[in-house]
């Protein structure tokens, strides 16, 4: 006897597909979602489809430029500045907790993504390098300890990974990040903040320099 999966379950499986298409770049800005063909290529009916998409315009992935036409969203400077201050305000305070609040099997977990971002970074493989460096952010917040933190960074949580995707500066990325992983290990959270603090406003730089060009920042 066939098993007849939920709707509900299709729609997540079509919308966490469509979302790391996105994410990963296989699905570029400008590019159309059009329900027919999306329903077609996952064999499904139009509705999970129509739903997904629609969730995808709720996280800030897609809009509908007319309403017959969706495309994946082209981030202005604008965008991208709203983004990295929410960023900034968040991740830092949550550094200095880490801090404060880490304990062996943390930092050997922290550790330990470093060594994977390492084996990525020496081969290129972005979409891994994303993958690990959204762990390895999410591992500081789970550190920190502060359940409201992790609630309020959950809304953004996909853009501020497709963010992450913009910049290609690996190398000097897996830089800061043992530097944030030294700064957060020393049990000082004024110095964990500060490395934080660097490594976003570093990040931004080179976010807007990927997407829009030198002298953009806004």
């Amino acid at each position: 006897m066939t098993k007849i999966e939920p709707l509900g379950a299709v729609r997540e499986r079509v919308l966490a597909t469509l979302r790391q298409e996105i994410i990963a770049g296989r699905l570029r800005p400008g590019d159309r979602l059009v329900e027919r063909e999306l329903a077609e290529r996952f064999g499904v009916s139009r509705v999970p489809v129509r739903e997904a998409i629609r969730a995808l315009v709720a996280e800030g992935f897609v809009l509908f430029e007319t309403p017959r036409r969706t495309v994946v969203r082209r981030l202005t400077p604008t965008d991208v500045k709203e983004l990295f201050e929410l960023r900034e305000a968040l991740e830092v305070y949550a550094a200095g907790l880490a801090s404060a609040r880490a304990g062996e099997k943390d930092l050997a977990e922290l550790a330990e993504l470093l060594d994977q971002a390492a084996a990525a970074t020496a081969v290129g493989d972005a979409e891994t390098i994303t993958d690990i460096n959204t762990r390895f952010h999410d591992r500081i917040l789970a550190m920190a300890g502060n359940s409201l933190l992790i609630s309020v960074m959950e809304p953004v949580d996909g853009r501020l990974r497709w963010l992450t995707r913009q910049n290609e500066e690996w190398p000097q990325l897996l830089t800061e990040h043992r530097e944030l992983y030294e700064a957060i290990a020393s049990g000082d959270p004024n110095r964990a903040r500060a490395h934080a603090l660097a490594h976003v406003r570093a990040n931004y730089r080179s976010t807007v320099r990927h997407l829009f060009g030198d002298g953009e920042l806004p």
